[in-house]
C-alpha cells in the first residue's frame, strides 16, 4: 500500500508541475497588432508587479500573495514585494507533517490553494522578499526551479512512514526541514525591514490585514447551494471549505468586488484549448457557460483545477465583449506583459473557485457566510 502511495505521490507531483509549468519563461513574446486583438480598459485596480514562479508548482503562493499585496495597496497606498519562498517553506513542511499524522494515507504536492497561503500566515507569519535568499539562487539558478527538489522532497517524505511501522523515522522532521532549507532557504527568525526588527509574526500583524477576512466561493450541483463544502480537488490537502452558490450569483459577487475597488484570486481551469499562450482566454462562439455544462465537465474531468491567479480589472474588446483582466505568474513574456484577458464567459465556465475579501461581498451573501 506504501508503494502505491508513493505513486501517487509522484503522479501528482507531475500534474502540479504541469498545470504551472509555463512559468519558464521560454515562451516568445508576441506583439498585439501581429495577434490583432485588442482591448479597452473598462476598470484596472492597482496592483504589484508581476512575478515569475518559472519551473515550479507554485502560482497558488505567488497568485496569493499577489492577492495581499494588492490588498495592503487599497488599504495604505503602500506597496510590499511578500516572500513566495517563505510561504513554500512552511507550507511544504506543514504539507509532510500532515502526511505523516496521516500514516501516508496523504498526498504530497506542489500544488495548493489560497487558503494554503493564509494558513501559514497566521500560524507562522511572512517575510518580505529580501529577508530570505533569491529564488533558485542556492541551486545556481535564477528563479525558483524545483524539478530536482520536489522529488526529492517526495522520496524523502513518503520514505518516512515505512511499510508496518510502529512509528515513523526518528528526527524525520530534521531531516524534511533540512531539505526544504537546502532548496528555497531557511525562514529567518528576526530581519530588519525599513529600519525596524521584526520576527515573522510581528511583521504578517504590520501589515494591517486580518486573516479572518478571506474567504473561498464555488459554484457546483453536487453539493447543496448555499452551503459550505471542501472542493474535491487535488491540491487542497488542507481540507478548507468553500461556500456553494449558484454560478450566477458566483459571477455577479465577482463583478460587485471589482467594482468596489477589491481584487480577487481566482482558481480555476487554464489546461483547454480555450486559454492560449498569448494571454487570451475565452469561449467559442455558441458554447453557453451553463450551471449544467460546468458540472459535467467537472465530473467527467475535462475542468480541473490547476492554475491560480489574480484578477484585477475588466476590459472589453473590439466587439465590446467583456473581459476580466488577470495578472499571472509566468513572467512578462507573453503578448500583454504577464496580464492574461479571459472573457466572462470564459470564467463562468472555468472557474473553481474565488478568493476574496468578505467586506467586498454583498450584504446579503455576507451574512449567509456567518
Amino acid at each position: 500500500m506504501k508503494k502505491l502511495l508513493t505513486i501517487l505521490s509522484i503522479g501528482i507531483l507531475a500534474l502540479s508541475m504541469a498545470a504551472c509549468r509555463s512559468g519558464d519563461g521560454s515562451a516568445p513574446a508576441d506583439t498585439s497588432a501581429q495577434e490583432g486583438e485588442t482591448f479597452r480598459t473598462v476598470l484596472e485596480i492597482p496592483i504589484t508587479s508581476v512575478k515569475n514562479q518559472y519551473r515550479s508548482g507554485t502560482c497558488w503562493d505567488f497568485a496569493t500573495l499577489g492577492f495581499l499585496e494588492s490588498e495592503i495597496l487599497r488599504k495604505t497606498g503602500k506597496t510590499y514585494d511578500l516572500c513566495e519562498m517563505f510561504v513554500v517553506n512552511k507550507d511544504y513542511m506543514d504539507c509532510a507533517t500532515h502526511y505523516v499524522r496521516m500514516h501516508g494515507y496523504s498526498q504530497i504536492s506542489e500544488g495548493g490553494s489560497c487558503d494554503d497561503v493564509i494558513d501559514v500566515i497566521r500560524r507562522h507569519g511572512i517575510c518580505p522578499e529580501d529577508a530570505m535568499p533569491a529564488p533558485g539562487s542556492l541551486t545556481g539558478d535564477s528563479l525558483a526551479n524545483f524539478h530536482v527538489f520536489f522529488p526529492e522532497l517526495v522520496e524523502r517524505v513518503s520514505g518516512i512512514v515505512r511499510e508496518d511501522a510502529k512509528e515513523p523515522l526518528p528526527h524525520w522532521r530534521d531531516s524534511v526541514q533540512a531539505l526544504i532549507d537546502r532548496y528555497v532557504g531557511a525562514c529567518p527568525e528576526t530581519f530588519e525591514y525599513e529600519g525596524k526588527t521584526y520576527t515573522p509574526q510581528t511583521f504578517a500583524e504590520s501589515l494591517g490585514l486580518d486573516m479572518n477576512d478571506y474567504v473561498s466561493l464555488t459554484s457546483y450541483t453536487h453539493h447543496p447551494f448555499n452551503q459550505w463544502f471542501v472542493i474535491e480537488a487535488p491540491y487542497k490537502w488542507r481540507l478548507k471549505p468553500s461556500y456553494n452558490i449558484p454560478i450566477d450569483r458566483l459571477m455577479d459577487a465577482l463583478d460587485r468586488a471589482l467594482d468596489a475597488g477589491y481584487t480577487v484570486a481566482w482558481g480555476g481551469d487554464v489546461s483547454g484549448d480555450f486559454f492560449r499562450p498569448k494571454g487570451i482566454a475565452a469561449l467559442p462562439d455558441g458554447v453557453v457557460p451553463t450551471q449544467e455544462l460546468r458540472q459535467q465537465q467537472w465530473d467527467d474531468w475535462q475542468f480541473t483545477y490547476d492554475h491560480v491567479m489574480l484578477i484585477y480589472g475588466k476590459a472589453v474588446d473590439a466587439a465590446g465583449k467583456p473581459y476580466y483582466m488577470v495578472k499571472n505568474s509566468w513572467g512578462t513574456k507573453n503578448t500583454y506583459q504577464g496580464t492574461w484577458y479571459m472573457s466572462r464567459d470564459y470564467m463562468a465556465l472555468n472557474t473553481t473557485y474565488i478568493f476574496l475579501n468578505r467586506h467586498a461581498l454583498p450584504k446579503a451573501l455576507r451574512r449567509s457566510l456567518r
